[in-house]
């Protein structure tokens, strides 16, 4: 059974939560109030966290707004792994230079290169390569060299339209929880998770900002999710053709201070492409991560993403994390019955929020943003969703309707499986009383086991 200190917040925590809720209920403007701008955040509700492009705990975050017509915004967690390997690379290929001269010579490139020679000795071939400090790649896919891009006060840069040198990391899109009508991308309980998953995984996670009800009702958030995830295929294509342009222009510093194209190269990968992204994205590793209704727009990312195919090119998605979904049907589960007054968030109060997300001509508990299992639901047949990871707890009255859509999955041969904490309530690895709990680092480090089966580079997977 969860804790004293837990079963006490949840009377607080619930209490807070129905009086918020009944109170978007009694105000008649609330559904307009966001006018089509939207709100994204509630900061009477909670505490935001200030990004940070420094990497002082080993995370760099930035704040970015996406779309000038709406509020949908992104933070941006950048692992500092993406330096570090670059910098021991080099020592490393130092001192085995220095011991060893001809090691450069014999050692072959898994990656093969342009700069190289081959001859034959007695039927055995040999490849030796010229300038190996320059060609050179490493199992990321990065090379050796590195340049500074920090400025002076220390904020990463990150971005060169002539550079290849840098490491490349999955892309994670991460949907916060709230129950569609609270919770925010930079709160300090999802920067947190956010700069957990981020170290764990060792990718870069996109927390999006949708826009909340009932300012925006379905399918406000829902669309801005796959708005994100657009967002990302027009900066890999516009990073990829700022690359292409600065690498026509041929390399040195005097080149671009000197050439009028190049400096309409520079400003526009500056304006456009961002530079994070471009410098270590890797958006044919997309991985969708959703929390509680985060994982119902996850899922329908997911199910776009799987009608879109080649349109998304280069952006791929690989596989989905789906922690306590917020499914919900008319026809009630075994858990939904014996749980319904559950901690947190029990049933009442989430049909509370159902009713203001959905508009009152469409309310329906089993609407296809609600229940995954309906039998009209639109979209792609279940076996080409990607693989599907489902999170529950013992204490979450959710858990028998995530469990069932995990089983859909199952019996079409995608890899879906299910993750059930005993002792745990609904949100227990985001919450903010409950973060630091060892459950909640236990299953973000079992989420970074999963994920990394499919976002490691093939043949380098224990790299990881």
């Amino acid at each position: 059974m969860p804790s004293i200190g837990v079963k006490l917040y949840s009377v607080f925590f619930k209490f807070m939560l129905k009086h918020r809720l009944q109170g978007r209920f009694q105000n008649p403007d609330s559904d307009v109030g966001g006018g089509s701008f939207g709100v994204t955040s509630r900061p009477e509700e909670e505490t935001a966290a200030a990004a940070n492009p420094l990497f002082t705990d080993g995370v760099a975050t930035k704040d970015i707004h996406i779309d000038t017509s709406t509020s949908v915004s992104v933070r941006i967690f950048l692992p500092d792994t993406c330096l570090q390997f670059s910098e021991t690379l080099n020592k490393s290929l130092s001192r085995v230079a220095r011991s060893d001269p001809n090691l450069n010579v014999l050692r072959r490139n898994s990656h093969g290169s342009s700069n190289n020679n081959v001859s034959s000795n007695n039927g055995v071939t040999v490849k030796r390569f010229q300038n190996q400090d320059n060609c050179r790649r490493n199992s990321y896919g990065c090379s050796s060299d590195d340049v500074g891009l920090k400025s002076e006060n220390g904020i990463y840069r990150g971005y060169n339209p002539m550079g290849n040198n840098f490491r490349k990391l999955p892309v994670m899109l991460q949907f916060h929880g709230g129950g569609f009508v609270s919770g925010s991308n930079d709160s300090e309980s999802n920067d947190f998770f956010c700069r957990r998953i981020a170290k764990l995984c060792d990718v870069i996670v996109l927390a999006v900002g949708y826009r909340l009800a009932p300012e925006h009702k379905y399918p406000a958030a829902y669309k801005d999710g796959l708005k994100v995830l657009h967002w990302l295929v027009k900066q890999s294509n516009l990073a990829g053709c700022s690359k292409s342009l600065g690498s026509q222009r041929g390399g040195g510093g005097d080149l671009r201070k000197s050439d009028g194209q190049w400096h309409i190269t520079d400003a526009f990968g500056a304006s456009m492409v961002e530079p994070w992204l471009a410098a270590h994205g890797d958006p044919s590793r997309c991985v969708l991560l959703g929390v509680s209704c985060g994982g119902n727009i996850a899922d329908y990312v997911a199910r776009k993403a799987v009608e879109a195919g080649k349109l998304l090119d280069p952006v791929k998605v690989v596989a989905q994390v789906l922690m306590y979904p917020f499914f919900i049907g008319s026809i009630p589960t075994h858990s939904e019955i014996k749980l319904a007054n559950s901690y947190f968030y029990d049933k009442a109060m989430s049909i509370l929020a159902w009713k203001l997300f959905l508009s009152e001509e469409e309310f329906n508990l089993d609407h296809p943003a609600a229940n995954p299992l309906v039998a009209d639901r639109e979209g792609p047949p279940l076996k080409l969703m990607p693989p599907t990871l489902t999170v529950v707890a013992e204490h979450d009255w959710m858990r028998d309707r995530a469990i069932a859509y995990s089983e859909e999955l199952r019996k079409v041969n995608v890899d879906a499986p299910v993750l059930d904490y005993k002792d745990a309530v609904h949100e227990f690895a985001t919450l903010d009383m409950l973060l630091k709990t060892p459950q909640a680092q236990a299953c973000a480090e079992d989420i970074a086991i999963w994920v990394k089966k499919y976002i490691s580079l093939r043949g380098h997977e224990f790299s990881y």
